[in-house]
């Protein structure tokens, strides 16, 4: 598929293989603050004012420490769980939380309880030797998170990370398919998920709407409800969380009808993304221009996987990328961990004058993630604009699957063809006749030059060329020909092998 093909978009040149195509969240991270106690300043305000001393600092987080670690237990106790703690042996959670949903099935409700000793800021006190003054300092250190893990009724598989450390800077993980599915069931729309792709959706165009439904206001909500669940310490310090993204993946999928068809475009796009991908390039899927200050953070990486290879190109917190999953679907991910590398036209506040309309940073805000949608949905559609430009030689690779690969015909194994095997080579070479091209040729007319094959063997390679579509029967006739497939390829075997092989082996 060559030539005027390429100026295609791919979701049109390849249209009869693809099923359907859905942008949707991916992943999204969110993380929780107190504002009055997460920066030290604020902290030690909370202190005065409470007449708390600042040396009794530990007894005070001693016992907020122990009103979680209550309300962790008492959740397990009430869902019938034991809280799972997890060591240095590098066990993944959701590994284990899989496990356990294999178990309870998927109905809403907590799942599991694991608690780790992570790194986490904590504040202890400090006193200026040459002020006198005291007040608390940020430090790092470790110590025991849990993660709740909820089915929760919208937004699916969703976990919590509670530190027991002030200021109890919260971390919450959604999926936006995990979403998307509930909503589908809610609507009564039928689809089968490839862990979390949809590899079938009896109507795309509503998924694709309700996908573009999501509102950060939902979000709060649920956010909020999970925090006063397993944070009761908020209300010590009579302040509600607020809600920043801390990472958000956008992607765009790409459904084939089979992986058959998927894998040889799939591996044909990865070899030459890799090696064409410039880091101006980069810059322009992103949305931004590239600077000398800039270019040691560009850069583009090829991972292989358990499940599979991944192209991934980076720019500073911001990356793309491009894989496969379960086979069938082709996905284009825009990720970022910091979402002010994005820029869009919005009011912005000024401390003197009224606000005015600018192009400004994204807010960190949940109630970004509309602008968010927009604007990495492009870096996807220019990242498969790049993609659309490059060669495709898929087809051929299919075509060469095909003729040497055994098959299924009638219920039997056909052997694929050999090119380099004597039998087929001296076959193939007599089947490259010019004549043969003209009127065709019978069995009797090769049989004089392939006395290793007799009346009957021959008979048999004939019909498995013509399983295997390397020869065609003229209708009505005994007379065989070559197709366009089988020329190409015998063609290709003799150069290969007169220009590269015998050269090689001098």
């Amino acid at each position: 598929m060559m030539g005027d093909t390429m100026s295609q978009p791919l979701v049109e040149r390849y249209q009869p293989q693809i099923a359907g195509t859905l942008s949707c969240y991916d992943r999204v991270v969110v993380t929780g603050t107190l504002p009055q106690i997460c920066y030290p300043e604020g902290m030690t305000h909370y202190l005065h004012i409470h007449e708390i001393p600042i040396f009794g600092y530990p007894d005070f987080a001693n016992g907020l420490r122990g009103q979680l670690r209550e309300r962790a237990e008492a959740l397990a106790g009430q869902a019938g769980i034991k809280i799972e703690h997890i060591g240095r042996g590098g066990i993944r959670k959701e590994a284990v939380v899989d496990r356990v949903l294999q178990q309870r099935g998927n109905h809403p409700g907590l799942v599991h309880i694991l608690s780790a000793m992570e790194s986490c800021s904590r504040y202890q006190p400090w006193c200026n030797k040459a002020t006198g003054e005291v007040s608390v300092k940020r430090r790092e250190g470790k110590c025991l998170h849990y993660y709740f893990y909820f089915m929760d009724p919208e937004f699916g598989l969703v976990h919590l990370r509670v530190p027991t450390w002030a200021p109890f800077r919260l971390q919450f993980c959604c999926n936006g398919h995990s979403w998307l599915a509930h909503q589908l069931s809610a609507a009564g729309i039928g689809y089968r998920m490839e862990d979390n792709a949809f590899a079938r959706i009896d109507d795309w165009g509503r998924a694709q709407q309700l996908a573009d439904s999501l509102v950060a206001t939902d979000l709060h909500h649920v956010l909020d409800e999970y925090a006063a669940l397993c944070c009761p310490v908020a209300d010590v310090f009579n302040q509600t969380y607020h809600w920043s993204l801390m990472e958000v993946e956008y992607a765009t999928d790409l459904a084939f009808r089979s992986s058959g068809f998927l894998k040889p475009v799939y591996e044909q796009l990865v070899r030459q993304t890799v090696l064409t991908v410039k880091a101006e390039q980069i810059a322009t899927f992103l949305g931004r221009r590239i600077t000398p200050q800039l270019a040691q953070e560009v850069g583009s990486f090829y991972a292989t996987r358990p499940w599979g290879t991944c192209v991934k190109h980076r720019f500073g917190k911001i990356s793309i990328k491009m894989y496969d999953k379960g086979g069938i679907v082709l996905r284009i991910e825009t990720t970022a961990n910091d979402v002010s590398f994005f820029k869009h036209h919005r009011q912005v506040e000024h401390r003197n004058g009224p606000p005015t309309m600018e192009l400004a940073e994204v807010r960190k805000t949940i109630y970004s993630l509309p602008y968010l949608r927009e604007i990495m949905l492009g870096c996807n559609h220019r990242y498969l604009a790049h993609l659309s430009a490059l060669d495709d030689f898929s087809g051929g690779v299919r075509t060469l699957d095909r003729l040497t690969k055994p098959r299924e015909v009638d219920g039997k194994t056909v052997k694929g063809v050999n090119f380099f095997a004597p039998g087929d080579k001296a076959l193939l070479h007599a089947l490259q006749d010019p004549r043969v091209n003209i009127t065709g040729i019978r069995r009797g007319e090769l049989l004089p030059g392939l006395g290793m094959f007799t009346p009957s063997g021959l008979s048999r390679q004939l019909r498995r060329l013509l399983d295997l579509r390397v020869i065609k029967r003229i209708a009505g006739t005994y007379r065989y020909y070559l197709t366009k497939a089988g020329r190409a390829a015998i063609a290709a075997g003799e150069r290969l092998t007169e220009a590269i092989i015998i050269p090689a082996m001098i």
